[in-house]
């Protein structure tokens, strides 16, 4: 049956309520999004497969240090013959401390090598936590130096915090390094391969998600903003995906993102993202990237 002129005007105008109130909402619930930074791709250098596929990260105590990198060929054989035969991607505080995560093909526990400002050499170990993965893809340590961040592989919605070894006095090597809080994420996040701060309650990670079903993109680059920097108490952690981490290469097939390091006295981001097939001795690259 046919309706009225007016009664027709009163149902298209009250559609149109509708559509610019679902609109209003729309704009409501994506403004978090749209204060997240915008990472611009500014050059790229070739990472060596062997000493600059796993992670890097830029060190600030001596100063006019070069870039730490790691792969499987820094691996020192005295701790490979021990078992801790991966490496992730390390970071280094802004005092000096160097710490690199291992793990080992099996076992219950992980392992975080720190190199003092003055050279020398420890080993922490971590004996797992009840449901904690084996794994051991990155740390980074917060500003203040008191703090480590770490995560494990897979789907998860959190990542760790531990008291930073060798810098928080409550640490020591002669005994188990414990996780002392950790950040909860408001989104899963899948494969984080690493992470660095880029103040005390932002962090940016870079993710291995190969089948980009949790932000639309694979390989993204996150931003995980806290509710406050890290402690021993547990905090909260609003994740956004920034853009999809550069895949280019001679060859097809499946990348691999790596480490990640943000270095504050350039403002510079760099990304390593390892290519396919053989294309990984020839064109892997550690991508810099510029906030804009």
């Amino acid at each position: 049956m046919r309706m009225p002129a007016r009664q027709r005007c009163h149902t298209v105008l009250a559609g149109l309520v509708t559509l610019a109130t679902a609109a209003v909402l729309s704009v409501s619930v994506t403004t978090p999004a749209s204060a997240a930074d915008t990472w611009t791709e500014v050059g790229s250098d070739r990472a060596d497969p062997l000493t600059e596929s796993q992670g890097l990260t830029s060190v600030e105590v001596p100063a006019g240090s070069p870039n730490h990198y790691t792969g499987i060929g820094t691996i020192p054989v005295g701790v490979s013959v021990r078992g801790w035969n991966h490496v992730g991607d390390p970071d280094a505080s802004y005092n000096g401390y160097y710490v690199e995560p291992y793990q080992a093909d099996s076992g219950s526990a992980k392992m975080f090598r720190v190199q003092a400002p003055g050279g020398a050499w420890s080993e922490y170990v971590h004996a797992l936590s009840p449901g904690e993965a084996l794994n051991n893809s990155f740390d980074t340590i917060s500003p203040d130096g008191q703090w480590m961040v770490s995560g494990e592989w897979g789907t998860m919605t959190r990542l760790l915090v531990f008291p930073t070894p060798g810098v928080n006095p409550s640490t020591s090597p002669s005994a188990n390094l414990p996780q002392a809080s950790t950040i909860n994420l408001d989104h899963a996040v899948r494969d984080v391969q690493g992470c660095d701060f880029v103040t005390a309650t932002q962090l940016l990670c870079a993710s291995d998600d190969p089948a980009g079903t949790l932000f639309g993109i694979t390989k993204p680059l996150l931003q995980i903003d806290l509710s406050a920097a890290p402690s021993g108490s547990d905090v909260t952690g609003h994740v956004t995906a920034l853009r999809q981490l550069p895949l280019r290469s001679s060859c097809s097939g499946t990348f691999e993102a790596e480490g990640i390091d943000y270095d504050r006295r350039t403002g510079t981001l760099r990304v390593i993202v390892v290519s396919p097939g053989f294309c990984v001795l020839t064109d892997s690259k550690t991508y810099r990237f510029t906030k804009s």
